[in-house]
């Protein structure tokens, strides 16, 4: 039996980082959704190849590098890349596409009455909250309380946003009304991630060197790391949320619509759904998760004690989350 190399970094990403192209392949395979559907004993086995391969010892159930790939990237899929912990279902990066396919698509249907901005917005802050809360930057615990205050913030901004511009607009032309949606998950996004992620913001990430040892905690790290998750979250709603309602509006005008009433939510469903597979790896790909960041940007004592302790080092990573 052929042994597996021993020389392949499974720490790192199987596509070349430092490139957008190799970012979306990678996340490609990071949201694939048909992940969701593997069982908790192919997990556990992922996880044991995993950790024999990073501990030096044989993996004979991988006959080649490709199946170790696998393995590796069906491991990342389901457990948190610095805790290890087994991460909720739906709050994985491979459940985005199909649960933002039926709540985006819930948004921009029944958009026009108060009780359905109301559910709606409050079933797209529950589903963040759980996202952001699964994969969050670090080991720092999040309280009860910041948990529970970050979802009211969220939910209150998202549902105070929809709710004033679909008055705002109620006399505008009909498209504007469909693209509230987009304005309100943009802003709720601005309430979430910071505040579900309070504590990287006031303690800091953890920074590493190239061979993964901890050489600092940065606040500014967790801030810019933060930063690009709402760019990240926010770029990968607006595909959906802008082409589905110049689709809608194009149907309408057309009359289709009017013949066929029933077909509007499974129309926007599924197109969202077809949107949204390309559009959470791309989005998502817009930053790296292992982020670098220069020493010589970082905070002055944090950048002063690691130049001390390493000199020679001028850059430091850190999983900036998703």
């Amino acid at each position: 039996m052929a042994l597996l190399p021993r020389d392949v970094d499974i720490d790192k990403p199987k596509f070349d980082q430092s490139t957008y192209v190799g970012r979306a392949k990678h996340f490609f395979l990071v949201t694939n959704p048909l992940n969701l559907f593997v069982t908790s004993t192919q997990l556990e086995s992922a996880r044991q190849i995993v950790q024999r391969y990073r501990a030096g010892q044989d993996v004979p159930e991988c006959k080649s590098v490709e199946q170790l790939w696998k393995a590796k990237y069906l491991y990342d899929s389901a457990f948190h890349p610095e805790t290890g912990e087994k991460q909720l279902l739906i709050g994985r990066m491979s459940a985005q596409m199909p649960m933002n396919m039926f709540i985006t698509a819930g948004m921009m249907t029944f958009y026009k009455t108060t009780p359905a901005v109301v559910f709606w917005q409050w079933c797209n802050q529950t589903f963040n909250a759980i996202v952001n809360y699964t994969n969050r930057s670090g080991t720092t615990p999040i309280s009860q309380t910041q948990l529970f205050t970050s979802y009211c913030l969220a939910t209150g901004g998202a549902l105070g946003t929809a709710l004033s511009l679909n008055r705002a607009v109620k006399n505008m032309n009909p498209l504007v009304g469909r693209l509230v949606p987009l304005v309100a998950v943009a802003a709720a996004n601005c309430i979430n991630i910071p505040c579900m992620r309070m504590q990287e913001l006031r303690n800091g990430v953890v920074l590493l060197d190239e061979k993964n040892n901890e050489v600092g905690i940065s606040k500014k790290a967790a801030f810019v790391g933060i930063s690009a998750v709402l760019v990240s979250r926010i770029a990968m709603a607006m595909p959906g949320m802008t082409l589905t309602p110049l689709l809608m509006e194009n149907l309408e005008k057309r009359g289709f619509l009017k013949r066929f009433p029933r077909l509007n939510a499974p129309i926007q469903t599924v197109f969202c759904g077809f949107v949204l597979l390309f559009a959470t790896p791309l989005g998502c790909a817009f930053f790296s998760q292992r982020a670098a960041i220069k020493v010589d940007s970082l905070e002055k004592d944090v950048s002063e004690a690691i130049q001390k302790k390493h000199p020679d080092l001028e850059t430091v990573w850190y999983n900036k989350g998703l």
